[in-house]
Parts: structure tokens; sequence; C-alpha cells
């Protein structure tokens, strides 16, 4: 018999919702979402459960993202409306836990990136370990952090959100906490025992009692020349002034940022600057740069380089930060044929 792709059950007081793709990282599916939205509505009136918990099965981690493996293959069969629904039904998921009304508890151990951000990070109460990547990478796959991905980073102090969204890298558990991305720090080995005490217990009492204090966060040391460098609204002026620093990590950053899709990176930092007012109007542009992404953007050959052919060398198109004029950057801002799509 073939597994399920999510596990829900309740355990005393506690709906567990578990993602169950180990194989594939615990990928989202649009059945998955649709599942994950039931069970969150089930309970949201019940009155013995008093809070949700999601976390993913498998010891690699929690979620490495959506399934655009899927996504991918739709669009070059010239079906954009599994893309469509996806991320509407997804984000309107990320939209319902940021306003749950009960407590919703994230383990964010392992791998934690894309849509796996986007179904703990807005949760109340976000909990990281000493396993825990957490990451945005989708500028590398020719797309925008996405699931409310922009309007977290816009948010992160100084210009952390912004090194973490144009070079798509990954931090560990401490870093998410300075970002500002997670709430509690507790060690792997001590998961099962607080899945168990939130069975019975206060949330908060549950996870004060748990949480050790984290390690120092290596991006902390490191914010001078981050914020330095960032704070332009221009990518080109971001990568000269990454090269002038004098900082490995540095030219590191500029080394990374520099194998991204130049449309994605635009489009990713002008989508920072937007100055959102809440999470349902990034989750509004996002929906309308996800789309811009398929329809002219560099989606489809990031995801044939890095996840069908896998010789990573994505072709861009255009393949220089200079090629990217503003005009093409305000076509991925407009309201597609689609629109309006409200979440929330």
């Amino acid at each position: 018999m073939t597994e399920p792709e999510i596990l829900v059950r309740e355990s005393g007081s506690l709906g567990r919702i578990t993602l169950n793709r180990p194989k594939a990282l615990n990928s989202l599916t649009l059945q998955m979402v649709r599942e994950m939205t039931e069970a969150i509505e089930q309970w949201r009136d019940a009155r013995h459960i008093r809070a949700v918990l999601i976390d993913g099965a498998g010891e690699k981690g929690l979620c490495a993202g959506g399934d655009v493996r899927a996504l991918h293959d739709a669009v070059k069969a010239g079906d954009e409306s599994l893309p469509s629904t996806f991320w509407i039904e997804e984000y309107r998921l990320n939209s319902a836990l940021a306003n749950y009304p009960k407590p919703v508890v994230g383990i964010m151990d392992g791998i934690c990136m894309g849509g796996g951000v986007g179904i703990t990070a807005h949760g109340s109460h976000r909990v990281v370990t000493e396993r825990s990547k957490v990451g945005m990478p989708e500028v590398g796959i020719g797309f925008i952090p996405d699931v409310g991905g922009t309007y977290l980073m816009s948010r992160a102090p100084g210009e952390l959100g912004t090194h973490l969204a144009l070079t798509g890298g990954a931090v560990g558990g401490a870093d998410a906490l300075q970002c500002g991305i997670a709430d509690h720090y507790v060690t792997s080995d001590r998961l099962p025992e607080l899945v168990e005490a939130l069975a019975t217990g206060e949330v908060d009492d549950v996870l004060k009692s748990f949480a050790a204090p984290a390690p120092e966060a290596p991006l902390a040391a490191q914010r001078e020349w981050i914020d330095a460098a960032y704070s332009s609204d221009d990518v080109a002026e971001v990568l000269r002034r990454l090269r002038e620093r004098p900082e490995q990590a540095a030219q590191d950053a500029a080394t990374a940022i520099e194998a991204k899709s130049p449309t994605a990176l635009k489009v990713t930092l002008r989508a920072l600057r937007s100055g959102y007012d809440s999470l349902e109007q990034a989750l509004v542009q996002e929906y309308r740069l996800a789309m811009a992404c398929v329809r002219i953007g560099d989606f489809v050959e990031g995801v044939r380089a890095t996840l069908v052919d896998k010789d990573r060398n994505p072709q861009w198109s255009p393949a220089e930060l200079s090629e990217v004029d503003e005009s093409r950057v305000q076509k991925f801002f407009e309201p597609g044929p689609d629109e309006p799509v409200i979440f929330g």
C-alpha cells in the first residue's frame, strides 16, 4: 500500500500534522496542502484541541519546499492551472496558519526551506535545533522567495533578509533566531519528549521548559558588512559593494549571487523593498510574481537545470544583470489575467 503523504492525528489536546514524503524531503504537493488545510479547519473550533504541531517524517528535515518538479512538468506540458492552483491554495494555508486562533508549533528541524518555511515561520511558536537549515533558495531556480518569504525577510534585522534572499543561502538555528524567523532553540534529542509534553501541557510553559540557550549566531558578527553592502536598492551596486569588502564571506556571497537568475534577483530585491503592511498583501504580490516567473521568467529553465537534467548549468535569459532593464522588472509586478486573488 502507498504511504499517505501526510499523517494527521490527535494526541491529547494536540493536533499533529506530519509531512510524510521523506524520500522527497517532504516536498509539498497540492494534495498535502489540501489535507493540511482540512485538518486545521477541523481543529479550529474543536474544544478538545488546544494547539497544532507541524513536523516532518524522516531524519533529513521538515520540508525542502514545494514540489516544483511537478509544477515544471505541468508548465512544460502547457498547463498553468497546476502552479496557479497550487500557489493559491498554499498561500491561503500560509495565511490561515498566521492567523490561527490557537497556538501553531512548527518544528523546523533539519532542512526547512521554501514551502517548509511557509508552513512554520508564520506560526505562533517556531522551534529550531542544532540540525536546522533554514532558507529560501528560490532565486537559484529563477523564482522568488514566496510563501510570505519576501514579507519575513523584509522584516529581518538590518539587511540580513536581503542577504539570505539574494544568496539563497540556508542558515542554522541560531541565525534563524537572529533573523526573526524562529523563536525557540531546542536540542534535537529532546524533540520526542517535547512533543509528548505538548500533548498535555500549555504551549508557552512547555517550550520555556525545553528551550536551551542558542549558540552564537554567525550572522550577528557579520552585520557590519552585510548591512553596508545590501542597503542599496540595485543588485549590481550590492555586488560591487560586496566585491570591495575584505571579508571572505562577502566574496563568497557575491559569487553565490552571480550564479543566480539575474531577472529573479532584480524582481526579488524590488519585492523586498515593497513596504508591506501585512502578510496577505505580500502573498498577493508574490502570487503575481510567481505566475510571472512561470510565464516570462526563468522558472522552467531553473528547475530544469537543478532538478530535471541536473546539469547545474542554467541558461538564464537575459544572462546578465545589465540586460534586465526596469521595464522587464515592471512586467512582473503588473496584474496577471487571473487576478484579483485574495489571501486571508
